[in-house]
């Protein structure tokens, strides 16, 4: 099974984020954080912001978009080019037809949970999506502390995506690091987004290749 590493530049210095994406051109892809102060109470990037990153990213963009009204905005973050775009099933009054709308466009689409949401209401509908993101902490804040108890909805997913075959990513986002991702992989995840852990560390290429190798580690367990 592939590992997927895609460091969340949440945790990187903004100033210099050309330079930034440059230390982490080793990993799959970049984790980009969309904040609309509403259905998260902060703030982060814009459509602007992410066009610009996908011009000078080394890797492809996972763009995350934890915003309100998600069928308004987000095919506007497949159009600029970005790899994968994830939105909120707490926030959308359709999530077929925008997933529908960001494969046409020419993204990946996926659907986050945040740690309280039921995975059940969405089984069914996998085969609409290339990507569910399991929420690992409650969204909003970079550095929080790992939810194991968000495990059993990863499971659930890991073994409706092998009982049918699907070729759909679980992702995990949020305290993610060399102590949990072991833990995440063993329930099934195969894309782990980092941020401290990697943007914290002295050589962000090294940790990146440790946790890559921490999460396969563990992966031949899960059955």
């Amino acid at each position: 099974m592939t590992t997927r590493i895609n460091p969340s530049i949440l945790a990187a210095d903004f100033a210099n984020l050309e330079h930034e994406l440059g230390r982490i051109a080793s990993a799959d892809l970049v984790h980009v954080d969309v904040m609309d102060n509403h259905f998260v109470p902060n703030l982060t990037f814009g459509l602007q912001m992410v066009g610009r990153l996908q011009q000078v990213s080394p890797i492809p963009l996972d763009v995350h978009l934890m915003i309100d009204d998600p069928e308004r905005w987000a095919p506007g973050y497949a159009e600029t080019g970005a790899f994968s775009v994830t939105f909120h099933a707490e926030a959308t009054t359709d999530p077929v037809a925008l997933a529908r709308r960001l494969r046409e466009i020419g993204a990946r689409a996926g659907i986050a949970l945040k740690p309280g949401t039921a995975v059940e209401p969405y089984l069914e509908l996998l085969p609409e999506f290339d990507q569910v993101l399991v929420m690992t902490v409650e969204p909003g804040f970079g550095g929080q502390s790992f939810m194991a108890e968000t495990m059993p909805k990863l499971d659930r997913l890991a073994s409706t995506v092998r009982e049918t075959g699907l070729d759909v990513w679980l992702q995990v986002d949020g305290g993610i690091s060399l102590d949990t991702i072991g833990i995440a992989a063993e329930a099934g995840a195969n894309t782990f987004v980092a941020g401290s852990a990697v943007f914290g560390a002295e050589v962000p290429a090294e940790r990146i290749a440790e946790l890559r190798d921490a999460a396969s580690a563990h992966t031949h367990t899960h059955r």
